[in-house]
């Protein structure tokens, strides 16, 4: 069980470090509640990352929804349909049967890509664990509500200091136990975890301030930092249907103001993930 001494936090991502040759780096992303943005957030980090010159391979592991696969499947429809070339991430739908299957997976997918991208189903099961275990970065997001950060921990109703950790926070702690061994064999950097601030932007005050100290209070005690994410906006349902998302400057029509914030946004995030630099196929690119 972590306590209050058991770990640091910090909003600043680790040093820059450069990815080891032939071993890709493996962002996952974990929220066993759904409607926090999962897996919109996975798509643009995915393409995000392509768009930057690297090689991208993502794992959906929820074969029933598969939403990050139908994104992913929209956007190479608009492509052929249009006569495009932009920068997709590849993605497939895991349908094995056991964990080893999955390990499996993964280890197939990194051996060529820089970044492997894996979205966990929006419930607890044996091969969503396993995932959260070969997590280099977890990212976890949550809408600014209490409901969502139950999901890490309880809150007196009277104080809104954090009273225990949730079954997730503690999953976490365990995969992170399980991962420093893990770390030592294979010579893996530790896990970060960061708790992603979604749908941030019709919060009242007053309960965004009492959401950040009892996230501050966590992070110290579990170890995770905590960054803003992607605010609500209309904009990410309705790209869903051609799969483009806000880096796509050109093929989007006319944005509005509220679409240039939102990709600000997401650069933003992909900055403060803190991933490992790579050497670009193509040349450093920029997030148009």
């Amino acid at each position: 069980m972590p306590s209050a001494q058991s770990e640091t936090a910090s909003d600043q991502p680790p040093l820059v470090r450069k990815l080891r040759p032939g071993q890709a780096h493996r962002i996952v992303f974990a929220n066993e509640k759904g409607g926090t943005g999962k897996s919109t957030t996975a798509v643009h980090i995915a393409v995000a990352l392509s768009y930057l010159g690297a090689r991208v391979a993502s794992i959906d592991l929820d074969p029933r929804q598969r939403t990050m696969h139908r994104y992913i499947e929209n956007r190479l429809g608009t492509l052929e349909k249009r006569g495009l070339t932009l920068p997709t991430p590849d993605c497939e739908v895991f349908r094995g049967e056991n964990t080893g299957d999955l390990v499996a997976m993964i280890r197939r997918l990194e051996a060529s890509c820089d970044f492997l991208v894996i979205d966990n189903p929006g419930r607890d099961d044996p091969f969503a664990r396993i995932a959260v275990e070969h997590a280099d970065t977890l990212v976890t997001p949550m809408n600014d509500s209490f409901v969502d950060f139950d999901l890490i921990g309880q809150v007196d109703a009277e104080t809104f200091k954090v009273k225990k950790l949730s079954f997730f926070a503690e999953l976490i702690w365990e995969a992170r136990m399980k991962r420093s061994r893990m770390t030592i064999e294979q010579q893996r950097p530790e896990m970060d975890w960061i708790v992603v601030r979604n749908r941030t932007g019709h919060v009242e005050a007053r309960n965004q301030a009492r959401l950040h100290k009892a996230l501050t209070e966590m992070a110290k005690r579990v170890g995770f930092r905590v960054t803003q994410g992607l605010s609500e906006r209309v904009i990410y349902r309705e790209l869903f249907p051609s799969g483009l998302t806000l880096l796509d400057k050109g093929h989007l029509g006319e944005l509005g103001t509220s679409h240039l914030v939102a990709r600000q946004e997401l650069r933003a995030l992909v900055k403060a993930l803190g991933l490992p630099e790579f050497s670009p196929e193509q040349g450093q690119l920029e997030l148009a």
